[in-house]
C-alpha cells in the first residue's frame, strides 16, 4: 500500500469519528428543533457535517481512493469554504441566544448580519473564473490565490465577535449566574483556531475535524449539564443548581452585602391536590413558578428562583437594602394573587414566605433552617 493511500484511509477514518461525533448529537437533539436556538445549533451541526464530508471527498479524490475530476475536486472545495462560512454564522447566532442578546430579538438584524456569508459566496463563484480565493491546476495541484485569507476573515469574525462577548460576559456581575456557560462559549474558539493554525502551515494534517468534533461534543455535554440543572415542570433551576449558586455567591460575599434566602411555600396545597387532582395541582405549581418570575422582572438587585422540592421555592435575592427584600415579599403574593384570579382558578392559592440573611460561610442547609422558622410563622397565622 503506498504511502498517499495510507493517508487517505488515515484521513478518512478520522472524519469519519467526527462526522459520527456531530451526526449522533445532531439526532440527539432532534426534538429540541421547535426551540429557536437549538433549531441555530442543529444548523450549525448541519453545515459542519457538510464541511467534514466535502474536505473528505477532496482528499479521497486526490489521494486515488475515489475517481479523481478536477471539477468535483473543485466544488468539494468550493463546498468546504461554503460551509465554513454558515457553520460560523449559526455558531455566531446560536452562542447569541445562549447569551439572552437583544440582537437576537431583532430579526431583520439577524438577516442582515448574514451578510458575510453572502459575500462569501459571490466570491466562491467569481472564484471559479479567476482563482482569487484558489485554484486547482491541469495537473490536480491545489494553489492559494491572493485573496486566499479574506475566506478566513470573513468565516472568523463571526466566532470572534461572539467570543469575545461571551468573555467580557464572564467580568460583569450582572451575569455572574451565567459565567459557567459563558467561560464554554469564550472557549469555543480555542481548540479549532489552534488546529486551524497548525492547518493553515500544514494542509495535509486533519486536526480541524478532530478539534470542531470535540468542541461540538463540550457544548452538547455543557447544554446536558443545564438540562440537569433545570426542573422539567416549572423551568425553574432545581435544588442542585441552587446549591451550586449558593456557593459560588457565597465566594464574592463582602460584609456589607444583603444576600438573602428567600422560602415560599404553597398554603395547603395538600388540599388542591385532593380536592382538584394533581394535574390541577401542577398547574397551581406552574402559577406560582410564573409568579414568583414575574415579580423578580426588573427587580433592583440580582435574583435566582430555584424550585426545592414538591411545593416548595427558593429565591437568593442580592439587593441594596433589606427593604428591597420585603417590598419583594409584597409583591409576590400580589402578583400571585392577580395571577390566580386571572386564571379564573376555583380554589384560593396562597404561599408563605420566610427569609434569612446570608452571612460569610454560613451553609446553605442552616440558612434554610433560619428560613423555615420564619416561614412557618406565617403558615400558622394564615391556617388559623
Amino acid at each position: 500500500m503506498n504511502t498517499e493511500i495510507s493517508y487517505a484511509i488515515m484521513y478518512l477514518e478520522i472524519n469519519i469519528i467526527a462526522v459520527l461525533v456531530v451526526g449522533i448529537i445532531r439526532y440527539k437533539t432532534m426534538g429540541l428543533s421547535r426551540m429557536v436556538a437549538q433549531r441555530n445549533f442543529a444548523m450549525a451541526l448541519d453545515s459542519m457535517n457538510l464541511f467534514f464530508l466535502s474536505d473528505t471527498f477532496y482528499v479521497m479524490m486526490k489521494c486515488g481512493v475515489l475517481p479523481y475530476f478536477r471539477g468535483a475536486a473543485l466544488a468539494c472545495k468550493e463546498l468546504y469554504f461554503l460551509m465554513t462560512a454558515v457553520m460560523c454564522f449559526f455558531w455566531f447566532v446560536y452562542f447569541e441566544y445562549m447569551q439572552d442578546s437583544p440582537f437576537v430579538k431583532n430579526r431583520r438584524r439577524v438577516l442582515l448580519s448574514s451578510l458575510l456569508v453572502w459575500i462569501m459566496a459571490i466570491l466562491l463563484v467569481v472564484n471559479i473564473f479567476t482563482g482569487i480565493l484558489f485554484y486547482i491546476d491541469e495537473e490536480g495541484i491545489y494553489h492559494r490565490g491572493s485573496l486566499f485569507v479574506v475566506q478566513y476573515l470573513l468565516s472568523y469574525i463571526y466566532v470572534f465577535v461572539s467570543c469575545t462577548r461571551a468573555l467580557i460576559g464572564v467580568f460583569q456581575k450582572s451575569k455572574f449566574m451565567k459565567r459557567r456557560m459563558l467561560v464554554t462559549l469564550a472557549l469555543f474558539p480555542v481548540p479549532p483556531a489552534i488546529a486551524g493554525l497548525i492547518q493553515f502551515f500544514h494542509p495535509e494534517l486533519p486536526l480541524a475535524c478532530v478539534a470542531l468534533s470535540i468542541d461540538v461534543l463540550i457544548m452538547y455535554l455543557n447544554w446536558l449539564d443545564q438540562m440537569i440543572s433545570i426542573d422539567p415542570l416549572t423551568r425553574l433551576n432545581n435544588r442542585k443548581q441552587l446549591v451550586y449558586l449558593y456557593e459560588a455567591w457565597q465566594e464574592d460575599l463582602q460584609e456589607e452585602s444583603y444576600l438573602y434566602l428567600m422560602i415560599i411555600d404553597a398554603n395547603k396545597f395538600k388540599g388542591i391536590n385532593d380536592t382538584y387532582g394533581h394535574i390541577e395541582g401542577d398547574a397551581a405549581l406552574v402559577r406560582i413558578a410564573d409568579a414568583l418570575v414575574l415579580s423578580c422582572k426588573n427587580f433592583h438587585g440580582r435574583t435566582n428562583i430555584a424550585r426545592y422540592g414538591g411545593d416548595e421555592f427558593v429565591i437568593l435575592a442580592d439587593v441594596e437594602s433589606p427593604e428591597l427584600v420585603d417590598a419583594l415579599q409584597v409583591k409576590i403574593k400580589k402578583t400571585l394573587g392577580e395571577m390566580n384570579r386571572a386564571a379564573q382558578s376555583p380554589y384560593e392559592l396562597t404561599v408563605s414566605i420566610g427569609m434569612a440573611r446570608a452571612e460569610k460561610g454560613i451553609a446553605l442547609k442552616e440558612l434554610m433552617e433560619k428560613a423555615d422558622e420564619e416561614m412557618y410563622q406565617q403558615k400558622k397565622l394564615t391556617q388559623k
